[in-house]
């Protein structure tokens, strides 16, 4: 059975996203489109891209998802407002293992007009194959989940 992975950006990394389509299609991945399609050429608000696959991921419907925009920080700061989403923001491999090795990170956030497009693939390729370490991070996971659960209770002043 191949793995589902939902992708999504907003018009100023429709063309990386595209690229990592492709790609994950090629490794036989079920790949969930929540983007901007290539020939659109309007201006979007990236928030309404993360949001529709960071509640996927959140609602537990897919277990990994990647945005792009122009930086990257727009779709990362979007993803982390929904429970159990853990968007890491990369622009080297270093993060790109790190963030799944210690963080378990869910969603991957790129930037189109920051990164070296093959590069970028390069960093899908190791967040794709990087297991989370588990142990002494997993505690910090659980201390994450509780912050959200306490500030989801939290009466609005």
């Amino acid at each position: 059975m191949s793995q589902q992975i939902g992708i999504a950006s907003d018009h100023g990394g429709k063309v990386l996203k595209d690229k990592i389509t492709r790609f994950l299609k090629e490794q036989k991945l079920i790949v969930e489109d929540f983007g901007v399609p290539l020939d659109s050429s309007a201006s979007v608000d990236y928030p309404d891209f993360a949001a529709q696959l960071s509640l996927s991921i959140s609602q537990g419907k897919l277990k990994r998802g990647i945005l792009v925009c122009g930086s990257g920080v727009g779709m990362s700061i979007a993803a982390n407002k929904f429970p159990g989403v853990r968007a890491a923001l990369v622009q080297d491999e270093f993060t790109a293992k790190m963030c799944r090795l210690h963080n378990d990170a869910n969603v991957l956030c790129l930037g189109e007009r920051v990164i070296n497009h093959d590069r970028a693939l390069d960093f899908v390729k190791l967040w794709l194959t990087t297991e989370f370490e588990g142990g002494r991070h997993q505690s910090r996971l659980d201390k994450i989940t509780l912050i959200e659960q306490t500030q989801s209770a939290a009466p609005s002043k």
